[in-house]
């Protein structure tokens, strides 16, 4: 690991304090957690990837209707009740 430091408002480091006690966990370790998560979250896979994974679930689900094709808006307006 590599030592870094970071300037947060008062307020913040107290309730982060305060969490990290009551997790039994250090202050660091919940930076970490924090950093890992904003990465992960803006992580946009690839075009090429994103197509892959559209084509690895096409046929994966069942609806057991017949009319999909004819009816889709109105299945789609009733999943969205």
């Amino acid at each position: 690991m590599v030592k870094t430091q970071v300037q947060l408002p008062e307020k913040d480091l107290d309730s982060l304090r305060k969490l990290a006690a009551e997790q039994g966990v250090s202050v660091s370790e919940l930076v970490r957690r924090g950093v890992k998560q904003v990465l992960r979250s803006q992580h946009q896979p690839a075009p090429e990837e994103r197509w892959q994974r559209a084509r690895d679930l096409a046929g994966k689900f069942h609806s057991g209707k017949r009319d999909v094709g004819k009816k889709h808006d109105h299945y789609l307006v009733e999943a969205m009740k």
